[in-house]
């Protein structure tokens, strides 16, 4: 019998420009003016990301059963180009969620960036045919197909709560996300910041980085 999988309605999209802004940011950038939580801890990149390289867009979320990708492959069918595909698994890695084949195939689909909390692999080919893939671990134990799931729910990864539509950023650091009512707002912070830390670069080639706050705060005694 088959399977039946609750996709829910496409959310609104993100403001307009935002995530060719986001591309010029970091992880940490984010996650530094959004309280420092935005984090999804253990979800790294594990193939595909070019050095530098940050991937943003749209959460096309997926909550299935740790080590099955029924409901996955069942996402791929109803992704919109530019989202990026988050996958709850439960953080298991036993079984590889996705390999080369359905990386490919998220690929031709317009999918942006793959993240699972779970393994993966065919790391080879998902580095030469996929999107960006972010995961908690590799394994080459296969994924079941027998569900359930739903798409395009409220899921968490690595403890970090996501909602379809939210903004995923993600580089080589790992995974940040803005829920999407806040994402005009962290979005500029995080370029004021960028901007700052620049600035901190400059001085710190020229030898005038201010470090006064330092011995405001810690006071030194040398033995």
């Amino acid at each position: 019998m088959s399977q039946v999988c609750v996709v829910h309605p496409v959310p609104p999209p993100l403001p307009d420009g935002v995530v060719e802004r986001v591309r010029s940011l970091s992880t940490s950038l984010v996650s530094d003016v959004f309280g420092r939580w935005a984090g999804a801890p253990g979800i790294l990149p594990v193939a595909g990301l070019s050095a530098g390289a940050v991937v943003a867009g749209p959460a096309l979320t997926v909550r299935t059963r740790p080590g099955d990708n029924l409901v996955v492959h069942a996402a791929c069918e109803v992704a919109t180009p530019g989202d990026v595909l988050v996958v709850a698994a439960g953080g298991s890695n036993d079984r590889s969620i996705l390999g080369g084949l359905l990386g490919y195939y998220a690929a031709t689909k317009g999918i942006v960036g793959l993240v699972v909390d779970g393994a993966v692999r065919d790391l080879t080919e998902l580095a030469s045919f996929a999107p960006p893939t972010f995961a908690t671990g590799v394994t080459h134990v296969g994924p079941y197909k027998d569900g359930p799931g739903e798409i395009r729910c409220p899921v968490s990864i690595g403890g970090l709560p996501v909602m379809a539509g939210d903004l995923v950023i993600a580089d080589e650091d790992g995974i940040a996300v803005v829920p999407y009512a806040q994402v005009e707002e962290i979005v500029k912070l995080a370029e004021e910041k960028g901007r700052a830390e620049e600035a901190e670069h400059a001085a710190i080639a020229a030898g005038t980085w201010d470090r006064t706050w330092l011995e405001k705060s810690l006071e030194l005694r040398f033995l």
